[in-house]
C-alpha cells in the first residue's frame, strides 16, 4: 500500500495522487485530504499507517512539497521507505509566509494559517533519519522552495535531481517506474 500525502492547501484528489493512483492502481494508493492542521493531519497519518501495519500490509509513502516534510516525520518514526517530491523540509519557516490566510487549491477557500500552526509544523522536523529509505525528487526550476536546501538537509538520501521542472515536478509520471523500483515494488 502506498500512502500518499499531499502539499500544503491540496488534497487528495490532486493531479499527482491520481497519477500515482492510475498507475499502482486505486486499490494500492491511499491518498486522504488532510485537515490543514498540522497535528491533525500527523494523526490521521499515523493512524492510517498503524491501521497497515495491523493488517501486516507492506506500506510507502510520497510525500508532495508539505507531504513530504510529513513523509520525512513519519519514515523516521516507522522505518518506512518514503519519496519526497520537491519537499518542503523547511516547513515552518517556509510556511510563515501563509499567515494568516491561506487558500485551498482545491476550491479557492481560505483558511486561517497562524503561528500556532507554526509551533506544531516545528514539532514534527526531524533531525536525523535513515536516509536509505529516502528518495528526493528534486527539479531544479522549483519556483517555491530552493532545491538545495533538501540537498543539504538530506546529502546522503537516493536522489532524482532534474534542470528546469517547478513545484508540481513536471514529468512526475516518467519516473513512476523508478519509484516502484525503489520501493522494490515490481
Amino acid at each position: 500500500m502506498i500512502l500518499f500525502i499531499h502539499g500544503f492547501g491540496s488534497s487528495g484528489r490532486s493531479t499527482k495522487a491520481g497519477i500515482t493512483k492510475r498507475f499502482f492502481g486505486e486499490d494500492s494508493v491511499y491518498a486522504p485530504s488532510l485537515p490543514y492542521i498540522p497535528t491533525l493531519a500527523i494523526e490521521t497519518l499515523e493512524d492510517l499507517i498503524e491501521i497497515c501495519q495491523k493488517r501486516g500490509e507492506e506500506l510507502y509513502l510520497i510525500g508532495s512539497s508539505l507531504g513530504g516534510f510529513y513523509a520525512t516525520y513519519l519514515s523516521s518514526k516507522y522505518a518506512l521507505k518514503a519519496v519526497l517530491i520537491n519537499p518542503a523540509l523547511n516547513a515552518p519557516t517556509r510556511l510563515k509566509e501563509a499567515i494568516p490566510k491561506a487558500v485551498s487549491y482545491f476550491d479557492g477557500s481560505k483558511f486561517e494559517w497562524n503561528e500556532a500552526h507554526i509551533e506544531m509544523l516545528k514539532s514534527y522536523e526531524v533531525e536525523h533519519t535513515n536516509q536509505q529509505n529516502i528518495l528526493l525528487m528534486l527539479q531544479t526550476g522549483d519556483e517555491v522552495l530552493d532545491y538545495k536546501d533538501a540537498l543539504k538537509r538530506l546529502p546522503n538520501a537516493n536522489r532524482i535531481v532534474e534542470e528546469g521542472g517547478d513545484h508540481s515536478f513536471v514529468g512526475y509520471e516518467n519516473h513512476l517506474p523508478k519509484i516502484a523500483n525503489f520501493f522494490q515494488m515490481n
